[in-house]
């Protein structure tokens, strides 16, 4: 795919934009000709009513797309915070649990001194 032919999300979404307004362009078409004194045109609603439903159709896709796409999006994946945070903890714990049995280790060596 070259770069012309790519759209970003944004784009899509623009697009997605004019769609809704060309829906609602045609449902303001159809309630206009609705009201028409003379009655309506046939024709001219069931044009209106068919690119009506393929742009809601559109849009559904185009939406429904771009929610998928963004529910795969996540920034944080690759990020190693959790893990660094999770080992330093670690390395704390374990530095806390030395320093107690150093302690332990100079009450066993003085109450063997003592006795």
């Amino acid at each position: 795919m070259d770069s012309q032919s790519q759209t970003t999300s944004l784009q899509r979404l623009q697009n997605v934009e004019k769609r809704v307004v060309r829906v609602l362009e045609l449902a303001g078409g159809v309630t206009d000709e609705l009201a028409n004194p003379t009655g309506p045109r046939k024709e001219f609603i069931n044009n209106h009513c068919r690119e009506f439903m393929q742009l809601i159709k559109d849009i559904q896709v185009t939406l429904r797309d771009e929610i998928k796409s963004a529910c795969e999006y996540r920034p944080f994946e690759k990020c190693d915070y959790s893990s660094r945070i999770s080992n330093e903890i670690c390395c704390k714990k374990l530095e806390y649990v030395l320093s107690q049995l150093d302690e332990m280790k100079q009450t066993i060596d003085e109450y063997h001194v003592t006795a």
